[in-house]
């Protein structure tokens, strides 16, 4: 990922590095990161944001998002998500749902077996962060 400087000039963010090997949900779900950046009006928080594609039956392990408020947004197909003592649901494209920091995220995956999905993931985040950490 290429990030803007103010004296405009472009580099590679090697915090982009950190933050994609870090958020993976699923060994073999393909992540993208789109944008990672401190928020300049909030001097102790990082907005990142990424896809997540999961192919046919495919799912993420349980696991936590630290410290770090989610966002998730499902550009094509349906994801099944469920955060403990909370009902499990199916969101279609174009529906959302948040995570506040600390919910433990115990259901997550395509709810489709034939087709893929795809969603965008915003996270505001503690600097250098872990973003995702499966469960043990």
């Amino acid at each position: 990922m290429r990030h803007r400087f103010p004296d405009g000039t472009a580099r590679l963010s090697s915090v982009w590095f950190l933050v994609l090997a870090l958020a993976r949900p699923a060994a073999g779900a393909d992540v993208a990161q789109l944008y990672q950046s401190a928020l300049p009006s909030v001097s102790s928080k990082d907005f990142s944001v990424i896809t997540v594609v999961y192919k046919p039956g495919e799912r993420s392990r349980p696991h936590r998002h630290g410290r770090a408020f989610v966002f998730a947004y499902v550009l094509e197909g349906s994801v099944r998500s469920q955060v403990e003592g909370e009902p499990e649901h199916i969101y279609k494209q174009g529906e959302s749902w948040s995570e506040a920091p600390g919910a433990h995220h115990v259901v997550s995956g395509n709810a489709s077996d034939t087709q893929p999905a795809k969603f965008l993931v915003v996270f505001v985040a503690d600097p250098k962060s872990e973003l995702s950490v499966n469960d043990p």
